[in-house]
């Protein structure tokens, strides 16, 4: 069928509007970049850079000695693996509970929509994770968001659309539901897992206002923490580097923005392993003709 001139016009535009878009959100990430491989003379002296004209890596040789940074760098990874792991147990688990015929589901369901329409707000959960000890310790950084009320009931939604006959049949190959779960379930499930597992990973490497909440200990900040105070508060000193001098630290935007690239880059080397099934994840709870 060919397409009409009007239909060929449209998607000049539409394409033409995307590549701008995407061009402006990528300049400030080409900034970062440049800034990060720059002289601190360049920097002066460009009012904008995209490119250095020499590269001098300074700034990483400074960040890559810092014990300080090297520490958040691990410590979040630790809580992102290990938080992602626990929200994707706890909210299938529950997800595929609140989908089968048990008893007092519908309560439960009210309580996970109350919770997903009147979040329980700051004071609440600091009161919740000092009562319970959890001040200080990793789990105040993965327990009160162990379970998103809305990446929930829309796991709950893509489990009622698994055909029933194909757990009938295990039910009728004497099946238990954790089986069924572990062995049927889990598989088919792989496009949701792989979506909110990305959502959730994302959400715990971007988290700082939970370790600086939580965290009393320097030791035990998130990267996102360490940046906060090197781009907000502007204290370079967070990463105490005993082998330099103030007078033979690089620049402290340099020291910025090579922070910033080195604390992105992980998380970005993660989304090419799951974009196979993101692209179908992304779908779920969609209507459907």
């Amino acid at each position: 069928m060919k397409e009409s001139a009007s239909g060929k016009t449209f998607h000049v535009v539409n394409a033409t509007l995307l590549t701008l878009i995407g061009a402006f959100m990528l300049f400030p990430f080409l900034y970062v970049f440049a800034v990060s491989f720059s002289s601190y003379k360049e920097f002066i002296q460009a009012d904008f850079l995209i490119w250095p004209k020499e590269w001098v890596f300074d700034a990483y040789d400074y960040i890559f000695k810092s014990d300080a940074f090297i520490r958040s760098i691990f410590f979040t990874i630790y809580v992102t693996i290990l938080g992602t792991m626990v929200n994707l147990l706890f909210t299938s688990s529950m997800g595929y509970a609140l989908s089968r015929p048990v008893v007092g589901r519908k309560p439960v369901l009210v309580l996970v929509l109350f919770a997903l329409l009147f979040p329980a707000g700051l004071i609440p959960t600091y009161i919740v994770v000092k009562e319970t000890g959890l001040i200080n310790s990793i789990w105040a950084l993965i327990l009160p968001v162990a379970i998103s009320p809305f990446n929930l009931i829309v796991m709950r939604q893509f489990f009622l659309s698994i055909p029933g006959e194909v757990v009938e049949s295990a039910v009728m190959d004497g099946a238990t539901d954790l089986g069924i779960f572990a062995r049927i379930v889990l598989p088919l499930s792989k496009p949701a897992l792989a979506a909110f597992g990305l959502f959730y990973a994302v959400g715990h490497w971007n988290n700082y206002f939970g370790g600086l909440l939580y965290m009393n200990s320097p030791e035990k900040w998130p990267v996102q923490v360490v940046l906060r105070q090197l781009v907000v508060v502007n204290e370079t000193n967070t990463l105490r580097v005993a082998t330099e001098t103030v007078e033979q630290m690089p620049p402290p935007e340099t020291i910025q923005m090579a922070a910033l690239l080195v604390a992105t880059v992980p998380i970005l080397i993660v989304y090419p392993f799951l974009q196979k099934h993101f692209a179908k994840g992304v779908m779920l709870g969609a209507v459907k003709g």
